[in-house]
């Protein structure tokens, strides 16, 4: 029977793709997968845990949980006291801690609250980043001073989550690289391959991309990623100013397609306010885009600071050079590690983590 229970209440993006790429490396008779959809994110982190703990069989011999912080662990361990019993192990892909919210009101105290609990439920606790794991301890305090009164003692928690905790990168298992790079004396290709939604902040983009337009640089531009709520309007005020200039508007759902596109891209952009680790932004570089990102969250942890900008103004300008000079986009020696934040060093280091060694694929 099997030995490893996985449990993923967001099978989708990222956290599918760890929890393929995991799988893909075990033999089927040795563990189980529980997964819902990806949909409706909010209520997964609300309510995942009941219905998890009613798909998961009473007759098992697990001895080994791993799951993501999208589930309540300290629910589904209460729900489930043979569960609670299990080396717990929980993945964090990001943190709700400091999730960018215009007022305090507007944050939802019980999936930060969630996340803390089920830290403490946890046996060993995984960060995608540095940036990750030092903002959740960080924010604790602060975080939970928002309680009216009764306060817990929060430098106990942060000692006992500190104890347990460590850096995994997601292991991102990066596509074949092609050889289609700049040719002829074409515009330069600026990407944005983020969701449209307010935390990868599409306003700021839009702006520049819009005074570049309008102080008339030479460029081509493809606005990319899922979009799970309304469209910006930022975005139609950019697909009607830039409609001549746009060449890819909207989400690819064709993986291949997608990465040929960034295959001929020269740039691509974050503008992220909410990020602890960037796929979309990893993919892109790997495949040969000169990446520009903010000098905050994640960013300085992977990316040389010759990538960093600091205001809205230094983007526009990093780009307005590019504009003016396309051959300036040459990503090829800025000296990434893509071997230590992506691939097989990772997934080693999470296989390890499990307690497993690694096995020819199944």
């Amino acid at each position: 029977m099997a030995w490893l229970l996985i449990v993923e209440p967001f099978y989708g993006g990222s956290h599918r793709q760890l929890v393929d790429t995991l799988v893909s490396r075990l033999d089927p008779s040795t563990y189980l997968l529980v997964t819902l959809p990806a949909k409706k994110w909010h209520w997964r982190a609300r309510c995942s845990a009941l219905t998890i703990s009613q798909a998961i069989p009473r007759d098992h011999q697990f001895t080994t949980l791993f799951t993501s912080s999208v589930l309540s662990l300290a629910e589904l361990a209460g729900l489930r006291p043979d569960l609670a019993k299990l080396r717990k192990i929980i993945y964090f892909h990001e943190n709700q801690l400091c999730y960018p919210v215009k007022t305090v009101k507007e944050r939802d105290f019980q999936f930060g609250y969630n996340q803390v609990t089920s830290c403490l439920a946890a046996d060993i606790v995984l960060f995608n980043s540095q940036y990750n794991l030092t903002t959740f301890l960080s924010h604790i305090p602060s975080f939970l001073s928002l309680q009216p009164d009764h306060r817990p003692n929060t430098k106990q928690i942060c000692d006992q989550i500190k104890t347990i905790s460590q850096v995994v990168y997601f292991p991102l298992q990066l596509p074949p690289r092609q050889e289609i790079r700049r040719t002829g004396d074409r515009p330069v290709h600026i990407v944005w391959p983020h969701r449209w939604e307010h935390d990868k902040d599409p306003d700021t983009f839009c702006r520049v991309v819009i005074k570049l337009h309008e102080e008339n640089c030479d460029f081509d531009l493809s606005l990319l990623g899922e979009v799970f709520s309304e469209v910006p309007d930022i975005f139609q005020q950019v697909k009607v100013k830039l409609r001549d200039k746009i060449k890819v508007f909207g989400f690819v759902p064709s993986k291949q397609e997608y990465y040929d596109l960034l295959s001929t891209a020269d740039v691509v952009v974050s503008t992220a306010l909410h990020e602890f680790y960037g796929v979309s932004m990893l993919e892109a570089v790997w495949l040969g885009c000169y990446p520009l990102v903010p000098n905050r969250l994640v960013y300085p942890e992977i990316y040389p600071v010759e990538c960093q900008y600091n205001t809205e103004q230094q983007l526009f300008k990093r780009l307005h050079k590019f504009c003016s000079d396309p051959s300036s986009c040459d990503a090829t020696q800025l000296g990434i590690q893509f071997d230590q934040v992506a691939g097989e060093a990772p997934l080693q280091h999470l296989l390890g983590v499990l307690g497993l060694t690694d096995e020819p694929d199944v």
